[in-house]
């Protein structure tokens, strides 16, 4: 037991299996398999198991050949695959760490085709969803039963292979929530018409896992509330749970739904939205059922998981992508090594960012995760290096932490008075303000390592030709991109560097032309609508946040639909004439102009500076360039790219 956190780290039973601790790894798609479980699903979740994780729900297993969701999603087709599974279990158990299977499948809520082709999507009724428009097929009664049957079967090929336990998922939209739903099932069978009936597939199917796989953990994943006016209310989550608990072991609470684009913001809900912000109302079904709850949703530091359990909130607390942004988070915690936590600061960019673009999923503070098998011991350094790192950036701190953690002696200089570079801009837009713990996580990292830090001082080739280093990496950053147009003076222009240093005031009206479609106009326009502004948008894309993950672009869109900012896609800068702002639409080419316009905000990307490079490489000097001074991209390719020469330097 942990002195400082007795309750999270205090043993708990679930049925008939004891986790060490409270801290849960839950469900989630990693695309690190391909349809059984590989090296890297595996080493991925030892990982978790070895940082001191007490329980890890591995992800989505396909219970039916309907249950098509997406590509690479974990099957067990015959019993060939069990020898895979049970390398998984084997692994986690090493550490002592249990691990559950989450039984799945999603109904209409398909995400991707692995053919190409438009996919049948099964449901009990044909209700179409409003976020994939999928048109399903009502299911035969002969199907019901298949499919019920197959979650017996597929829970006995993995109570073989050595899992602790199951978790039914019928959180977010899925399969069973949908027979719940009296929205989405209209049936008038044994599986439809009133709440017993719609709850007759849920416990049919808890049935079926317990008959196949005897004396194994049976949990429910479920919404405690679908967010959502066509989903699950807390009152029908509720009284579900009362009526199937005591079938169950546990419960495991989450929110929101796949079906709809505000409801999908909450499967993996980004900052903005408060620290365990379903904990009213998983206490509320905590004190309506005999069996342990447990809550996911933000809970992203221990002190926080500390708090929900303390106060009775839950019994355990999930905290998956805590775990991906630092493994050994529990075993920190655990020694009361608070400050060399990693702290996950829900930004999204790489691990449901990747996941939705099927690759596999990683964090841009650490991309060791997702890559355990390429970076799993730091190669040996035979001859220490005096290496310098001019900027201090996401980029430059990355690398020279990495560096002096393999021996090197790395000194980083910041032209700035601090470290932190655009993230200390990104963390003063609203709903942006945990990214600024990037730094304080990377500083934290560098000081570990012994890295010297100069800031205020700009580094020359003089400098470097001076302190006789071996090696330099340069990553010196990106500026505005600011083009030439031809207007008058009636107009303010600022960039948006401009306004988030406050280098000048901004008038009452404006009008934010947007190229990157990122976070930056976006967070923009609600913070300059929030202090008064008439704010219009201009988006040169398709739709505002077009860049972003999918779930955080809708949530921060939302708020700005809620502000009333007024949004316009599709259109270029053309330039400003008195207190006009002329764009063109990039679909037609018409004009479109805003008039009456005191004040134009520049977010047109960024270009590279680097002054150093090709100097300090003249005077043989070995030279790495990382980050924006390359070419402008994000947080993710700097950070990744300072692990990279810190690796190999």
């Amino acid at each position: 037991m942990s002195v400082r956190f007795p309750e999270l780290f205090s043993e708990i039973h679930l049925g008939d299996c004891l986790l060490s601790n409270r801290i849960v790894s839950t469900g989630h798609h990693t695309y690190l398999a391909d349809n059984v479980p590989g090296d890297r699903l595996i080493s991925y979740q030892e990982a978790r198991a070895k940082g001191g994780a007490g329980l890890i729900i591995s992800e989505i297993v396909a219970v039916h050949e309907t249950a098509g969701f997406s590509r690479d999603l974990l099957k067990v087709e015959n019993r060939d695959a069990i020898p895979a599974y049970k390398r998984l279990a084997d692994a986690c158990h090493r550490h002592n760490t249990r691990l559950f299977a989450q039984l799945f499948h999603p109904g209409r809520e398909i995400l991707s085709s692995t053919s190409g082709m438009l996919p049948i999507a099964w449901a009990p009724s044909a209700v179409p969803n409003e976020r994939f428009h999928i048109m399903p097929k009502p299911m035969s009664l002969e199907l019901i039963r298949d499919i019920i049957e197959g979650f017996g079967k597929t829970a006995a090929a993995l109570a073989e292979a050595g899992f602790d336990g199951f978790e039914i998922v019928a959180s977010h939209g899925y399969l069973p929530a949908q027979f719940l739903n009296p929205l989405v099932n209209l049936r008038e069978d044994e599986y439809g018409g009133d709440a017993e009936k719609r709850l007759r597939f849920l416990s049919d199917v808890i049935q079926s896992v317990r008959k196949n796989a005897p004396n194994k953990v049976v949990g429910l994943r479920i919404s405690g509330s679908e967010l959502d006016e066509n989903g699950l209310s807390e009152e029908d989550v509720y009284s579900a749970c009362q009526a199937l608990a005591p079938q169950l072991d546990y419960l495991n609470i989450t929110a929101g739904t796949s079906a709809s684009l505000g409801g999908s913001v909450h499967i993996t809900p980004p900052m903005g939205i408060e620290h365990a912000y379903m904990a009213k109302q998983t206490r509320t079904i905590r004190q309506g059922v005999d069996i342990p709850v447990l809550l996911s949703g933000r809970i992203n530091q221990p002190q926080v998981a500390e708090q929900v359990i303390a106060n009775g909130d839950a019994d355990l607390c999930g905290m998956t992508r805590a775990l991906i942004c630092d493994p050994l988070m529990p075993s920190k915690a655990k020694a009361t090594e608070i400050d060399a936590i990693r702290s996950c600061i829900g930004c999204n960019q790489a691990c449901i960012g990747r996941a939705h673009k099927g690759l596999g999923i990683s964090c841009i503070q650490y991309p060791e995760s997702g890559r355990e098998i390429e970076f799993a011991v730091l190669p040996e350094v035979t001859r220490t290096k005096r290496i310098l790192v001019a900027g201090g950036g996401p980029a430059g701190m990355k690398a020279a932490s990495i560096a002096a953690q393999r021996g090197h002696d790395v000194t980083l200089y910041e032209a700035a008075s601090q470290l932190g570079g655009q993230a200390l801009l990104a963390q003063q837009l609203p709903g942006r303000e945990e990214f600024g713990g990037i730094v304080s996580n990377l500083e934290y990292e560098m000081q570990s390592a012994g890295v010297k830090v100069v800031c205020g001082k700009r580094v020359t080739t003089d400098l470097v030709a001076e302190s006789g280093v071996d090696a330099l990496v340069v990553a010196s950053g990106a500026r505005p991109f600011i083009p030439v147009f031809e207007g008058s003076q009636d107009i303010r222009t600022m960039t948006a560097w401009d306004v988030l240093e406050e280098k000048t005031s901004v008038g009452s009206t404006v009008v934010i032309a947007d190229w990157r479609a990122d976070w930056i106009g976006l967070g923009l326009a609600e913070r300059l609508t929030l202090e008064g502004c008439n704010v219009t948008l201009c988006i040169n894309g398709p739709l505002a946040g077009e860049a972003l993950q999918l779930y955080t672009r809708n949530h921060t869109v939302g708020r700005l639909h809620k502000l009333g900012v007024r949004i316009r896609t599709h259109v270029r800068l053309f330039g400003f004439v008195d207190d006009s702002v002329f764009f063109q639409d990039t679909l037609c080419e018409e004009p479109v102009q805003f008039d009456s316009i005191d004040t134009l905000v520049l977010s047109l990307g960024h270009h590279s500076v680097d002054d150093l490079s090709a100097s300090v490489a003249a005077i043989g000097v070995d030279v790495h360039s990382i980050g924006d001074c390359v070419v402008a991209r994000t947080a993710e390719e700097a950070v990744y790219e300072g692990l990279q020469t810190g690796w190999m330097i």
